[in-house]
């Protein structure tokens, strides 16, 4: 399974903040470190979805040797953080949707309702 570093920091009075060097834009944070692991693998998994779907390249993780030097770590508890191998692939499923809706989202997806439903998914899941 492939696994990416991720900096862990806490100001006083505030979460642990989790972000991936590898991976610009993708943040999380929780009240603990366990929920800030926890946060940390979901914002990932998310974070290269949205990206596989957009069609951007996946960024592959850095080994610690690579980081070694990197200003942006100052301070940071290091992480790793695992990616499921198969997380990434599409899996068919079966939903019920209202047929007034359904022409409504086939207008708006482009030909692709697929990926107009993954992306309301994502920008609902993220708000």
């Amino acid at each position: 399974m492939p696994q990416y570093i991720a900096y862990v920091r806490k100001d006083p009075d505030s979460d642990f903040g989790v972000e991936f060097p590898d991976v610009p834009g993708c943040i999380t944070a929780g009240h603990t470190l366990d929920e800030a692991r926890a946060m940390a693998a979901e914002a990932l998994a998310g974070h290269l979805a949205f990206l596989e779907s957009e069609g951007h390249p996946i960024p592959a993780p850095s080994s610690m040797d690579a980081i070694a030097d990197d200003p942006d770590r100052d301070g940071a508890i290091l992480m790793l953080i695992e990616l499921p191998a198969d997380f990434l692939k599409p899996e068919r499923v079966n939903v019920m949707i209202p047929r007034h809706l359904l022409g409504r989202i086939d207008a708006a997806a482009a030909g692709n309702r697929s990926r107009f439903l993954v992306e309301a998914a994502e920008a609902k899941l993220a708000g």
